[in-house]
């Protein structure tokens, strides 16, 4: 199986192929990539760094959206909202006008439709790289974490989540994890991965990170990391450490409102330190900062993104991280309450980030930079450090003698058999048996032939084939059984409980998914109201774990964890509760009781087998 980038020589068309040609033999900059066996990396970039105008060095800063499936031929409405975000109306039109290191992929933008056009559209922005008057190949990048957050879809192969590694518990489970999900991304010319998230979920109440944490203990979740880490990075991709200092003790969502973090500088070295300090250890290529307020570490509570103390004084000089400080995405409402849109790039430079993630408004951003820099607010040794780091990302990646993604390799790995199964393998040993009375489960074709499948049907990640209700029937219908799907909605009306429990009438078993159970919700009703029919009911947890606290005392007979409503992890968490595979998830959180949450109903570790 090829894992690096160096593999990937192949172009997807004759005219890529000259056009690369001509790139490689005229430009200075490929020329000088073949000279890194001869000239240290850092001179020969430094070199490069002196050969660029103010407005490409600024340009190589931003990592932004851009619509479209094509870089050079987009649909229309794509061509219409790059026009009114950008003034341009395409991808390559952006490199050559604003100069950017690095674009991000969004499915929203149009960008992920299937690998074969993943692949096309790196390349086209590849070219556009190299087509500048001082040539650089991009930095492109997403958010493929997994489980609830994905951007790249089927037919890719969608391993399990962070939580659900978490309670899998196996370092290599999660490094393999990690080395299929890079080397997929790497086949389709994506080169910078927003994962493995290195926040510790100690709230619960957590609204934004939750299962996208490895877990709550900070041991355990530096652990993961490390070895996601050395996955990706050895598929031949930057991995990214996130969200600095730590977003895991929080209720608020930064991408709403901004955050405040109350631990002391001792509960932070603690608590949240040791993901990152093992993240660089592990020789992390990129740290992502969070859009929080931590006042132990910065009392004049700026968000981290901005704070010079946080980035310079704690990341830098204490940590000693001297790689590439992406900040979250500019566009979240956390990083922009405080300041203009203006001066949030320039804040954010001088507290030491590099890159400048996805701002709101481009145009405004990089001008506020360049002003900044003429200004003399900004020093030139400090965008060229910024600069420079960048650059010997790209070189590391390989991205100066070998830029482009190719079908053969697309092809030879992406969604393969053998990573497919591997998924499977790895998902089967993360689902978490919480309760099973009178050993109701494993089901039993005999007994429990006829399975009605209810619950909350979220919006789908990128990856799953339908609705968690849909699924789930499909894969106990798959296994032997017959299973009905009946979708009763995250918030269930009264109407859709009173058609749940008369289609349970009958049944010999009611699987019901259920999605962040809170005191007051009407899922809570749903699942009485089931087993107050003598049915016997399992619930399958399709997101947080917690959901078992509020559903005590319902009646219900069993209950299990998967972490994700993703096809693979609810297809494993089928294979548990059917008996073809046996529950070898653990909690990695602590399910703390409903009426006194002081008390732990189910502690870290806890998880049941057969």
């Amino acid at each position: 199986m090829h894992h690096h980038r160096t593999s990937r020589r192949t172009l997807l068309s004759a005219t890529a192929a000259a056009v690369a040609a001509a790139a490689i033999t005229t430009t200075p900059a490929i020329a000088a990539g073949e000279e890194s066996t001869r000239r240290p990396a850092r001179d020969r970039l430094k070199r490069l760094v002196s050969r660029m105008s103010l407005e490409e060095k600024v340009g190589q800063l931003f990592v932004t959206r851009v619509y479209g499936h094509s870089a050079t031929e987009p649909d229309q409405v794509d061509i219409d909202l790059n026009l009114k975000e950008t003034g341009v109306r395409t991808a390559a039109e952006l490199v050559a006008k604003y100069h950017v290191g690095g674009i991000i992929y969004f499915t929203w933008a149009h960008n992920t439709r299937d690998p074969h056009q993943i692949a096309g559209l790196s390349n086209g922005i590849q070219r556009a790289g190299l087509a500048q008057d001082t040539p650089v190949p991009l930095l492109i990048s997403t958010d493929q974490e997994h489980g609830i957050v994905a951007r790249v879809g089927r037919p890719a192969t969608l391993v399990p989540g962070a939580m659900a590694l978490g309670a899998g518990g196996s370092h290599a489970d999660a490094r393999k994890a990690a080395q299929i999900a890079g080397a997929e991304l790497a086949a389709m010319g994506i080169v910078q991965n927003y994962a493995p998230v290195a926040d510790v979920n100690v709230n619960p109440a957590n609204p934004v990170i939750g299962v996208r944490s490895f877990g709550s203990d900070p041991q355990a979740v530096a652990g993961m990391v490390a070895a996601q880490v050395k996955g990706y990075q050895g598929a031949g991709i930057a991995a990214t450490s996130k969200h600095f200092p730590g977003h895991g003790d929080t209720k608020d969502d930064s991408h709403y409102s901004l955050p405040t973090i109350r631990h002391t500088a001792e509960q932070w070295e603690e608590l949240d330190a040791p993901p990152f300090r093992a993240a660089i250890a592990a020789g992390i290529d990129s740290i992502m900062t969070a859009h929080i307020v931590v006042p132990a570490l910065d009392p004049a509570e700026d968000p981290a993104t901005l704070s010079k103390p946080i980035l310079t004084g704690v990341l830098r000089e204490r940590l000693g991280y001297d790689g590439v400080v992406v900040t979250d995405s500019l566009a979240m409402a956390g990083v922009r309450q405080k300041y203009g849109d203006d001066r949030v790039p320039v804040l954010a430079l001088l507290a030491g980030c590099d890159q400048l993630l996805n701002p709101p408004d481009l145009p405004t951003a990089w001008n506020a930079v360049l002003k900044a820099v003429r200004d003399g607010e900004i020093g030139m040794a400090r965008i060229e450090e910024s600069v420079l780091r960048i650059l010997l990302l790209k070189d590391k990646l390989g991205l100066f003698r070998s830029p482009y993604a190719s079908l053969e390799e697309i092809d030879r790995t992406v969604g393969v058999r053998a990573h497919l199964a591997a998924a499977d393998r790895i998902a089967e040993k993360t689902t978490t048996l919480l309760a099973n009375e009178g050993r109701l489960l494993p089901l039993s074709r005999r007994a429990h032939k006829n399975v009605l499948v209810v619950g909350a049907d979220p919006a789908s990640p990128s990856g799953t084939t339908g609705p968690p209700t849909t699924v789930v029937a499909g894969a106990l219908t798959g296994l032997g059984f017959t299973a009905t799907a009946l979708s009763t909605g995250i918030t269930p009306t009264r109407a859709k409980i009173d058609e749940a429990v008369a289609a349970a009438r009958g049944k010999d078993v009611v699987v019901v998914g259920t999605y962040n159970v809170s005191a007051t919700s009407p899922q809570r009703t749903l699942v009485r109201e089931l087993a107050a029919t003598g049915v016997p009911v399992v619930t399958l947890a399709i997101r947080n774990p917690y959901d078992i606290a509020q559903l005590d005392g319902t009646g219900l007979r069993a209950s299990v964890a998967a972490y994700s409503w993703t096809d693979v992890e609810l297809r494993a968490a089928v294979r548990v509760i059917a008996g073809r595979a046996r529950p070898g998830g653990k909690l990695p959180v602590p399910v703390q009781r409903a009426d006194d949450p002081a008390k732990v109903l189910y502690p870290v570790g806890y998880g049941l087998t057969y």
